[in-house]
């Protein structure tokens, strides 16, 4: 059965506090305080990694592996399991790498339970600030300390559909998210309805799936500097009053929630192809879904813009961790960086061009979460495809890709999440004013960072 944000966060917090006290029964095992990741990587290598590998993934772990020829690599292709990961440091079986999704990462380096990473990037030579994105970076920096390898930086930005736009005579620079009444104003003119029921929508601002873009990108702020909830800062509640004025103007949250909730988003019968939405909030993925109906669709995109009308993105992405236990930091550490090397990319790149050269499907490049390679990636394999839509909304995504904000690395990350979500609907259900709903999510949240620091 699949659990709620709010079961996962009140798990995280439950099972680290568990592993912290147990985790040092590992034999044979290496603390953090004398890793030597200088040391020749050799031996053997445990990663807990990419489950369900598609042709990028597969492509990216031969390549490591040719890389680390001394080092002799297995595998554990599941998916991250918070409870997973925290029985088997308390029971002494400690993988020796990890991928798992950036905000974690701060809630395990308040534990104890990794390893910071700073001399890692020195023993390999390889400059974090240079290799990554300021925003990806930040997601996993932590009290002064670097303490994963991140990968991916997926950003997000509007998604138009011109035919459901044309028909209502709205034009693109109408979809602007720092002029509140010009986009009220075309949501409005969008909006269909039968039955007292949404059937076409302006905008869906995927409210709570895209949360941190309407926080962050409208001048909230989530973390503070030293990695404690501010989800009562007063700047907050601008976004989520905007947010309700967005759903109420199409029949209300309650009544767009359902209508989102039917959409075959990754099938031939989505959204876009059914025409029923104007405009969407989506991630750089999501032109890779709709990329098979390409003849179907007509479509362009826009960046979010910030309330002084700036570009502005957000994304997450995972990233791989040393465990403090870890009985190989040497070989982990080389792995790692070799999986984000700019090699590591154009090899998988190549493999995705070769895959998409068979099925026909447009190149939109892979968005690496470091600058030289998503450059490499897309001046020698993303080339014009014949669709200018396509094509225009491709370039949109990779020139949002430098005005990345961060979400903040705290050890309450998930939980902040969480209880965002909660706050927002309870604000488009006309529940709670902004000012309350934000309120009472700070206290649930700075519970969770308390928690999760001792």
């Amino acid at each position: 059965m699949k659990r709620s944000p709010a079961v996962i966060g009140a798990l995280i917090l439950a099972s680290v506090s568990l592993a912290s006290a147990c985790s040092s029964s590992s034999s044979g095992s290496t603390s953090a305080s004398d890793a030597d990741f200088g040391a020749k990587p050799s031996g053997t290598l445990h990663a807990w990694a990419f489950d369900n590998a598609d042709d990028v993934g597969k492509s990216r772990m031969a390549d490591a592996a040719q890389q680390l020829k001394n080092v002799k690599i297995t595998y554990d292709q599941t998916g991250f399991d918070v409870q997973k990961f925290t029985t088997r440091l308390a029971g002494g079986n400690v993988p020796d790498v990890v991928q798992m999704d950036r905000q974690y990462v701060a809630t395990y380096a308040a534990q104890g339970l990794i390893m910071p990473l700073d001399k890692c990037f020195s023993a390999g030579h390889v400059d974090p600030q240079t290799r990554f994105y300021p925003s990806v970076l930040a997601d996993v920096t932590y009290q002064g300390h670097v303490w994963a390898v991140p990968q991916f930086f997926q950003p997000a930005a509007i998604m138009l559909d011109k035919d459901v736009m044309s028909a209502a005579g709205v034009t693109s620079d109408e979809i602007d998210t720092s002029k509140p009444s010009t986009l009220l104003a075309a949501i409005s003119k969008m909006y269909k309805q039968q039955g007292g029921k949404p059937s076409v929508l302006g905008f869906d601002p995927q409210a709570t799936g895209q949360a941190n873009m309407w926080l962050l990108g409208l001048g909230g702020q989530l973390v503070g500097k030293d990695g404690a909830p501010t989800l009562d800062n007063p700047a907050n509640a601008y976004p989520l009053d905007l947010l309700k004025k967005i759903t109420d103007a199409q029949g209300g949250y309650a009544k767009m929630k359902s209508f989102t909730d039917s959409f075959d988003f990754f099938g031939g019968g989505n959204q876009f192809v059914k025409k029923q939405v104007g405009a969407e909030i989506d991630a750089q993925y999501y032109p890779n879904v709709l990329s098979p109906y390409k003849d179907k669709i007509s479509i362009e995109t826009v960046p979010f813009r910030d309330r002084n009308g700036k570009p502005v993105t957000t994304a997450g992405g995972q990233a791989f961790v040393i465990p403090a236990k870890s009985s190989n930091p040497s070989a982990a550490c080389a792995w790692a960086l070799a999986l984000t090397s700019q090699q590591n990319w154009m090899a998988s790149a190549a493999t995705r061009a070769q895959t998409l050269a068979k099925s026909g499907g447009i190149n939109t490049g892979l968005f690496t979460g470091s600058p030289a390679a998503d450059k490499a990636v897309r001046d020698e394999y993303v080339k014009p495809s014949g669709n200018a839509g396509f094509d225009q909304t491709i370039s949109t995504f990779y020139d949002v890709l430098p005005t990345g904000v961060s979400f903040g690395a705290s050890p309450a990350g998930q939980a902040i999440q969480t209880d965002l979500a909660n706050a927002i609907t309870s604000v488009l259900l006309g529940q709670q004013s902004p000012q309350k709903a934000l309120a009472a999510a700070q206290q649930a949240a700075m519970r969770s960072y308390n928690n999760a620091k001792h």
